[in-house]
């Protein structure tokens, strides 16, 4: 199968393929999406098979407007609509309890709700408009890898795979959304996977006292949301945290032990330690946010090289506001190992 690639003169076309049960990846503001009609059994199922995903890991289903999300759910929850009009579009994923025999079985796992989300793309909302349907839209990767934040990250695990790629450059933001649980309206609202749409921004913008979903699954347990139970974000080099007082120490261990070794990092520790170190990857600067929207593609560039490195080691940030997405992100695909010098 040729893999095209679409720009936006390209969306009618790429429209029908979604219309018409085909696979093709679109861009959001977090990640790079695989869609697939979420009406559609046979398409949604290739989602799963395409990507090597567990059959019990839930979709997040893409929407051009909240007004569709209105005609799929039942017993909307009362701070859904104040959430939907502070922060969508954008990267805010809301878990609702859904009327039967909508969707796709394959989409919610066998589960009585179903996640939504409208992506901030200008792109990607014109094709969901074109296209006239919901579309499941889970990381455009091979599942457990660094997700997609370019087309070419796509292409390089996808491609063959999927009819096509809307192309839209790099992502803005670099890592999934954050993901709501409103399908209790008697329970308040939960955080589920963090993103960049944190606790402490709900609660200054509306108010709205969220918390965090603490409690651990057991192998035998569905996941509400995607990103909580299985192994993610990781590349096939092994990954090790380094606090900021350890890169000292971290930069011996690599020499004594005559490690290939990569830094994912602020400009300056790359800079302090490239000497000793076969690669780096520096963010575009110090703060969470760079790293935030640098992480996949760090991991990527580094698991990548021709070096075949023995060891990445990445740089950790205090777990508040949008640390907490970034370390959920990088503990994942560290298997949450730490360096300990």
């Amino acid at each position: 199968m040729e893999t095209k690639q679409w720009t936006e003169n390209g969306i009618k076309e790429a429209a029908q393929v979604l219309k018409d049960g085909g696979l093709l990846a679109f861009p959001t503001e977090t990640v790079y999406g695989l869609g697939a009609n979420a009406i559609m059994s046979g398409a949604v199922q290739r989602v799963f098979d395409v990507k090597g995903r567990p059959s019990d890991n839930p979709l997040i289903v893409h929407v051009s407007s909240f007004e569709q999300v209105e005609g799929y759910v039942e017993n909307l929850h009362p701070q859904a609509e104040r959430l939907v009009n502070m922060y969508w579009p954008g990267p805010l994923t809301l878990v609702c309890q859904v009327k039967p025999d909508i969707f796709a079985k394959e989409v919610s796992a066998g589960l009585s709700t179903v996640s939504f989300r409208m992506p901030d793309n200008e792109m990607t909302l014109k094709l969901l408009k074109e296209a006239g349907v919901p579309a499941v839209g889970p990381s455009a990767n091979t599942s457990g890898k660094p997700s997609p934040t370019t087309y070419e990250h796509v292409f390089h695990d996808l491609q063959g795979k999927i009819e096509g790629i809307l192309d839209d450059g790099s992502t803005k933001i670099g890592v999934e959304s954050t993901v709501i649980d409103v399908s209790d309206p008697n329970q308040s609202p939960m955080i589920l996977r963090p993103g960049a749409i944190t606790k402490e921004q709900i609660k200054q913008d509306l108010d709205i006292d969220v918390s965090y979903d603490k409690h651990l699954l057991k192998d035998s347990d569905t996941p509400k949301s995607p990103g909580m139970k299985y192994k993610h974000y990781a590349p096939d080099t092994n990954v090790l945290m380094v606090k900021e007082q350890d890169w000292d120490a971290a930069v011996r261990w690599v020499k004594e032990n005559h490690l290939r070794a990569g830094v994912l990092a602020s400009p300056a520790i790359c800079d302090k330690v490239r000497a000793n170190t076969a690669a780096t990857f520096a963010y575009s600067d110090k703060s969470v946010k760079a790293a935030t929207k640098g992480l996949y593609a760090g991991l990527r560039a580094l698991d990548e090289t021709p070096l075949h490195l023995d060891v990445i080691l990445a740089a950790t940030f205090p777990e508040e506001n949008l640390g907490v997405a970034y370390m959920n992100r990088l503990k994942k695909a560290a298997a949450q190992e730490y360096f300990e010098g």
